[in-house]
This record gives C-alpha cells, sequence and structure tokens, in this order.
C-alpha cells in the first residue's frame, strides 16, 4: 500500500481540508476483512454448521446461497434509495447493519432461521463496498484508482488468509456460533475507524435516485456486470466445498483445513494486487489475461486435488486468478456507468455474490447427484469459459462507432 501513502492530500470535493489516504483505505479495508470473514467462514465451517443444525453439508450450502442473495438484493435497492445520503454517514449504516446482521447469525436458534439471518447479513455487503471503492478511487486520483480499489478489496482478500482461517479454527474448538460473533466484532471496529479517519465528502451535484436509475438502461454496464456473475463463480463452487473435498477426496485430517483456506486466501491476496497493477497499465490486456489464466488454473487443478500438496498449489492458483478479477471490472464499471457510479459499483458485488450464489448452488447440484467432490473444479472450468464468452462480447462493443452503440 506504499503508493498510495501519501501523508496528507487535500479532498478533491473540497469537502474537507485535509486527510490521510493510507488510513482512509486501512479503515475501508477493514470493512471489507469483516464482510469476507463472515462470507467465506461459512464455507469453512460447512460441515460444523451443517451437524449443529441438523442438515446434510449440500443442503447447508443453501445458507451460503442465501447470504449471496442478500448481497444481490440489498445492493441495488441501497445505492438507488441511499443515492444523496453522504457517504461516510452511508457507511457507518452499513457497517452498523453488517453488525447485527452477524449477531443474528450467531444467535440463530435454528435452520430456517440462520437462512433468514444469513440473507438479512448480506444485504449492506455489495453497498458497502460499492461506495467504499468509489470513495477510494475519488481520493486517490485517475492514475492510482485500480490499485487504490486493489487495496481496499485487500480487506477481503487478507480476511481468507488471516480471518477464515482463525475464524474456522474458533468454531471448531468454540463452536461454529463464535465465528459469527467474531466478525460481528471486526464490524463494531470498523465503525470506530471509518468514523475517525474518513472526510466528509461533498455528493456530486448529479447524484440522485433518478440518475442512479438512468444507470439501468446501460447495455455496457449490465454486459461487464454478466462477466461477474458468470466468470467469478467457479471460485465459489470450489471455495463452497474445499473442507469435504480434502477430507473425502484428498483424504487429509479436517485440521489441516484452515491452512489450505489461508494458502487460498494468499492466491486471493496476491491476484487482488496483480490485477489492479495490471488494470492500471491497460484494461483490455488485463482482462483477457486474467480470465484466461482462470481458465488454465481451473482446467489443472482437478489433476494436483489427489495429493495434499499440490492441493495446495491448486488452491493458490485458483484464489489467485479468481480474484485478480475483482478490481479490474470493479474499475472498468468507473469507465462505463457514466453517472450511475454508486449503483454500478455496488451491482457488482451484486454480480459477484450472484456467481457465489450459483456457484455453491451448482456445485451442490453434481455432488448431489453423484459426480463426486471433484466436480465443482469442473463447474469452474465452465463458468470461466461462460465469463469469457461475455468478456468477448463486451470489449467487441467498445470497437463500434459510438453512434452504433446502444444508448446509455
Amino acid at each position: 500500500m506504499s503508493s498510495l501513502n501519501s501523508p496528507h492530500r487535500v479532498n478533491p470535493a473540497g469537502s474537507s481540508p485535509a486527510y490521510s489516504l493510507f488510513w482512509v483505505i486501512v479503515a475501508l479495508a477493514l470493512g471489507g476483512f469483516g464482510i469476507g470473514t463472515t462470507e467465506f467462514v461459512a464455507m469453512g465451517l460447512i460441515q460444523e454448521i451443517a451437524q449443529g443444525v441438523g442438515v446434510s453439508v449440500p443442503v447447508a450450502g443453501y445458507m451460503i446461497s442465501a447470504y449471496a442473495l442478500g448481497v444481490v438484493v440489498g445492493a441495488p435497492v441501497i445505492a438507488i434509495l441511499c443515492a444523496r445520503v453522504p457517504r461516510k454517514g452511508l457507511l457507518l449504516a452499513l457497517m452498523l447493519f453488517f453488525t447485527v446482521g452477524n449477531a443474528a447469525t450467531a444467535f440463530a436458534p435454528d435452520f430456517h432461521s440462520l437462512v433468514i439471518s444469513r440473507f438479512i447479513a448480506g444485504l449492506p455487503h455489495g453497498a458497502y463496498f460499492g461506495v467504499a471503492a468509489l470513495v477510494a478511487a475519488t481520493l486517490a486520483g485517475p492514475a492510482k484508482r485500480a490499485q487504490a480499489v486493489a487495496h481496499v478489496m485487500l480487506g477481503l482478500t487478507i480476511a481468507t488468509v488471516i480471518g477464515v482461517p482463525f475464524a474456522t479454527w474458533l468454531g471448531q474448538h468454540l463452536g461454529w456460533r463464535s465465528g459469527f460473533i467474531f466478525a460481528a466484532g471486526i464490524g463494531a471496529v470498523t465503525m470506530l475507524a471509518i468514523a475517525l479517519v474518513l472526510p466528509k465528502i461533498a455528493m456530486a451535484a448529479s447524484a440522485s435516485i433518478q440518475t442512479e436509475l438512468a444507470g439501468l438502461k446501460n447495455r455496457q454496464m449490465w454486459l461487464t456486470l454478466g462477466i461477474a456473475a458468470i466468470g467469478f463463480g467457479g471460485l465459489f463452487s470450489v471455495y463452497t466445498f474445499v473442507s469435504p473435498l480434502l477430507t473425502h477426496y484428498t483424504q487429509v485430517s479436517i485440521r489441516y483445513v484452515p491452512l489450505a483456506l489461508a494458502v487460498w486466501g494468499l492466491g486471493m491476496v496476491s491476484g487482488g494486487l496483480v490485477g489492479g497493477w495490471l488494470a492500471d497499465r491497460g484494461m483490455k490486456k488485463a482482462l483477457y489475461s486474467i480470465v484466461f489464466s482462470m481458465i488454465a488454473a481451473f482446467s489443472i487443478a482437478p489433476f494436483l486435488m489427489q495429493n495434499f500438496y499440490t492441493a495446495l498449489v491448486a488452491l493458490f492458483l485458483m484464489g489467485a486468478t479468481g480474484m485478480a478479477l475483482g478490481p479490474a471490472l470493479q474499475t472498468r464499471l468507473m469507465d462505463v456507468a457514466g453517472q450511475a457510479q454508486t449503483l454500478a459499483a455496488s451491482l457488482n458485488h451484486s454480480a459477484f455474490n450472484i456467481a457465489n450464489a450459483q456457484g455453491a448452488w451448482l456445485g451442490s447440484l453434481v455432488i448431489s447427484a453423484g459426480y463426486g467432490w471433484i466436480a465443482p473444479i469442473w463447474v469452474g472450468v465452465g463458468l470461466s469459459i461462460g465469463g469469457l464468452v461475455m468478456l468477448m462480447i463486451s470489449l467487441k462493443l467498445d470497437q463500434q462507432p459510438l453512434d452504433k452503440q446502444p444508448a446509455h
């Protein structure tokens, strides 16, 4: 984060005299750390949760889909209805909602309550990341915006290295509910950090519900979101079932699952940083490079899963190539969204969690159909190829003369 560690910079919007960009990004990334922990710990503890609430592992996967659907619903609704809400206040409110939602999950008495609480906990997810990304990109300036977005999302990826393995370990030793109590605690700390370091940011004069709604007509925005909704699916078709994949297929003890999750997380951290760096140097080349790398990583992974050490290599590669797509797509959305910036940025995380929901669902489907624990990886290959098709359509549209492009 050193390239963004300028001492104090004047707010471009003129609403705050000075701020530390470094500490702003740390505070925003801390919220991403909490969100990443709660989203992915459900996957790391899926066997413990299933046993705790008396359902099978594939059925327990539906709570992951419920969280993802909460993101899908919450992101556009909050982005549109809160178009005129100051961003600092909105981020604080979203973190409060997040904290309460995770506390509700921790004390859910049965599986149905658990599913409902996960849906509720997912509602602020997309809006938080969308607004946080816009704040970081605005304060960092045009030359560093993709890297600033990547550093905010670094909180989510660091969660996969530290937060998720720790919360998984906590859940294994103190009961699965303790993992969600931990996530709620991170949310409370994030509220304090945002209150202390984030400057007040003036709203754009054009910001309105009508402006955000107008973005729904933007076909390039929907195509870019389609890349995320399909292309990211493989990441979650595998990650959802990492625990049983390792214990039942690779034949390792469940106590090694936190280590495997940490390796996956290291891949996501590396991929997120590389993806942001590539996007600032050429968006089209970056997107093609990342998507082809995803297809390659998922294609070789099934042949590496029989041995624990080569399985760790496969998990690292899938995590890295999958997460590299995140900051690149988030930045492309800023380019194509016009004035509907908040809606587009938030919808990116709706798309990300449509991928989460469909990945978990398709993974459950192929396992339940008897294709084995390795089958979700092949689902990932297919979804990555689908993401490539959407990318080719979107970039082809970029090449059309302006008078022939669909209206924004």
